[in-house]
């Protein structure tokens, strides 16, 4: 284990950082819509004089077949990952990790830490994973972190209980700050004060509770089939629920890059037993996303390993009950029903137990969704607390 002790102290700023009022913060990748959600709602006014909270510049993902071009919302391979693209920009003065080194080996991820301790550049890591949902087995993620965590100059991550496992591991110690919103404003407003009024006039006898399992690409985290098979015997034994199965045709359609023919022919079966409503369908663009989260009253997680969600966010934000399981530490970012599963199976009782607790939050009205004006505010304290961070970094 690394301790903080060991870890090379930061490099001091040079005489750019106070001459630009500007951070200027190469953040890995700087598309994504957590990274677009850590701006301030409203930026500082130019020419506000001495004294003025500079703003936070982040330069576009370059484009991965021409770093000189931006990728605008195509930023895989990240291009700001290879130390030759740190050596030959001087448009930066901190350098911020959120996530797309999957495909990084150990050895490349402290040649980048190295280039940026050769240049004087701060390197901030935020946490967002501490086991990969896309590798089966943990190794190859937990070497990549054993590389970034000692070496960062600060670390964020989003939950009290991911920061605690951090300190445990590395002692580091990661500044705990909030996953901010994910539905853009206007839409969230929207969409809550349509389920708000589709409340006021419901009846479970005549409108069931419609609970959804999203198998999407089948990540290495999701293990669907059992939780799928306790809900259709729940749903069987309550005439006020429904269960819909959405899925994209790679794993369940034939001919599929990850086709899985027991789980599709599983779910097949199913749906023509009228046990589940299964929709096949493409990718969700956001807009048909947020429809798809707002059409239903609880969305569940299958997952048995994991850290943290950004799909649980987004439920916060349209008000769609969410069911988590206790793995990783998703109970921690926001209101959930929670029940156990983990890379050890399935408690089945407390799945049932949790879709119980939806359904009958859900009759006496009780609102899961996270208030608009709450989420302003939380977006407004995390915007400051990134530039708080930097300005400390470059002091």
């Amino acid at each position: 284990m690394t301790t903080a002790s060991a870890r090379p102290a930061p490099a001091s700023p040079t005489d750019q950082h106070t001459a630009d009022p500007r951070i200027r913060v190469a953040t890995v990748p700087s598309s994504h819509v957590y990274v677009r959600h850590l701006a301030p709602l409203e930026e500082p006014a130019a020419g506000t004089g001495t004294g003025a909270a500079p703003s936070i510049v982040r330069p576009a993902d370059p484009d991965p077949d021409d770093p000189r071009r931006s990728a605008v919302e195509r930023w895989w391979p990240p291009a700001m990952l290879e130390p030759e693209w740190v050596r030959s920009n001087d448009d930066f003065d901190i350098f911020h990790l959120q996530f797309g080194f999957d495909a990084r080996t150990p050895a490349q991820l402290a040649e980048l830490v190295q280039t940026l301790r050769e240049r004087g550049i701060p390197f901030v890591y935020t946490v967002h994973d501490l086991r990969n949902p896309h590798h089966v087995r943990r190794e190859e993620h937990d070497a990549q972190l054993d590389v970034l965590i000692p070496a960062a100059d600060a670390l964020i991550t989003l939950t009290p209980g991911a920061a605690a496992e951090i300190r445990r591991r590395w002692n580091r110690e990661a500044t705990v700050l909030p996953h901010p919103h994910v539905v853009d404003f206007p839409t969230m407003q929207r969409m809550q004060r349509e389920r708000a009024d589709r409340a006021l006039g419901r009846s479970l006898a005549s409108d069931p509770f419609r609970v959804g399992v999203h198998v999407k690409s089948l990540r290495a985290s999701m293990n669907p089939v059992p939780v799928l098979h306790t809900l259709i015997e729940a749903v069987r034994e309550r005439s006020n629920v429904v269960l819909q199965v959405d899925g994209h045709p790679d794993v369940l359609q034939p001919g599929g890059h990850r086709y899985d023919e027991q789980l599709a022919a599983f779910l097949r079966d199913a749906d023509a037993r009228g046990e589940i409503e299964l929709r096949v369908h493409d990718y969700f663009s956001d807009d048909e996303l947020w429809r798809y989260l707002a059409s239903l009253d609880a969305s569940v997680l299958p997952y048995r390993f994991g850290t943290h969600s950004g799909w649980l966010e987004a439920c916060h934000d349209l008000g769609t009950a969410v069911l988590t399981p206790d793995c990783g530490f998703y109970a921690e970012q926001g209101p959930a029903f929670g029940f156990h599963h983990d890379e050890d199976g399935l408690d089945g009782a407390s799945l049932v137990a949790a879709l119980d607790a939806a359904v009958a939050a859900s009759g006496t009205r009780t609102s899961v969704a996270a208030p608009v004006a709450e989420r302003r505010l939380q977006r407004a304290g995390v915007a400051a607390a990134h530039l708080e961070l930097y300005r400390g970094l470059l002091a």
